[in-house]
């Protein structure tokens, strides 16, 4: 068991040391013209341990996602897509729009709330965990929109070394190890397609702050989800730049990797809401090709978020606080749990 843990370990730092460099290579594709041109490296966690306090439901995420710097050809086919279409400005470059390759890889591990039974808890959620690579298309004109068209794939099951990763670090913060994970979900190959798209309306704010209102919409087709969405979030800060926000394991508002390096140091804060209407969670419903254990899922949900950011020149810290509504009939409680984020922008 030691040595298979090592093995996902080692597997786990090659990817992250393979995105890094996937980056420098993209990067490299066309010379920096600034230096916001250059690609970025973000490590996210989110765990209901933080503010919630529980171990239940969404358990815990990991994801580490490299952004490439901006790629001309890259901006030349985004402009060609119909929601990325935009005008493009012809006097002024920087406000051009600026395309960039995402590339990902990350865990996230679902448990029911009683994970002190080894049998099936018929009435709660499944035992779950999804293992993924993502690549998308992410690009920005001037810090006034956002879009993304981002594809996740993977598998959910046993082999998503849920069960593996989550009994190692129970066990080695003394923590209590859940016993029902025989009955997680099914091995299933699972793939989801995600369209973002956010604008940023700034305005002025009191004593020399700056405040925006940043309204978004998406959603995902696919076997592991499949939803719409709608949301708002409103900034108040110094020089809120061109960001939209930190970035968030999905499901969730969509925050945007990308800032503005330099500038000292900068802060914000921040608050949001959004809805989801949701037709197939394979979290919920269960395996899409086998039989599994699954819940009655509920079609809406909502999560409500605030939170703070600091940079500090090219690093920048995140930490966001959510709560989100019932997603199953029969669950007790809405959850709560926390997003920390640490990025780097080279």
């Amino acid at each position: 068991m030691i040595l298979r843990r090592t093995q996902e370990s080692g597997i786990f730092m090659r990817l992250g040391i393979l995105l890094t460099v996937l980056a420098a290579v993209c990067g490299s594709v066309d010379p920096c013209h600034s230096a916001e041109d250059g690609p970025l490296v973000s490590i996210q966690f989110e765990n209901d341990f933080f503010g919630g306090g529980t171990d239940r439901h969404f358990s815990h995420g990991s994801r580490i996602e490299v952004l490439t710097g901006n790629i001309d050809w890259i901006a030349d086919t985004a402009d060609k897509l119909p929601r990325f279409k935009t005008r493009r400005p012809q006097t002024d470059p920087e406000k051009e729009l600026k395309a960039r390759v995402s590339f990902s890889i990350g865990q996230n591990i679902y448990t029911p709330e009683d994970t002190y039974t080894s049998e099936l808890v018929r009435e709660d959620r499944p035992y779950a965990g999804w293992l993924y690579f993502g690549v998308g298309l992410v690009a920005n004109q001037e810090g006034s929109r956002y879009d993304k068209l981002y594809l996740e794939v993977g598998t959910v099951g046993p082999h998503s070394f849920a069960e593996d990763v989550q009994t190692y670090w129970h066990s080695l913060f003394g923590l209590h190890v859940p016993e029902g994970w025989d009955n997680q979900l099914e091995n299933e190959p699972g793939a989801a397609l995600y369209y973002e798209q956010a604008r940023r309306f700034p305005r002025p704010f009191l004593f020399g702050l700056g405040m925006d209102m940043i309204p978004h919409f998406g959603g995902s087709v696919g076997n592991v989800l499949t939803h719409g969405a709608v949301g708002l979030t409103l900034r108040i800060g110094e020089d809120l730049g061109k960001d939209f926000g930190p970035p968030r394991i999905r499901p969730s508002m969509p925050g945007g990797t990308f800032y503005s390096p330099g500038g000292g140091f900068k802060w914000y804060i921040f608050t949001g809401v959004e809805g989801r209407a949701v037709l197939y969670n394979i979290f919920l419903d269960g395996n899409t090709f086998s039989d599994s254990h699954s819940v009655d899922k509920r079609p809406f949900v909502g999560d409500v978020q605030a939170g703070l950011v600091l940079q500090w020149n090219r690093f920048r810290f995140s930490y966001t606080q959510i709560l989100r509504t019932k997603e199953f009939e029969g669950q007790g409680d809405p959850d709560i749990f926390g997003s920390l984020s640490l990025s780097y922008h080279f």
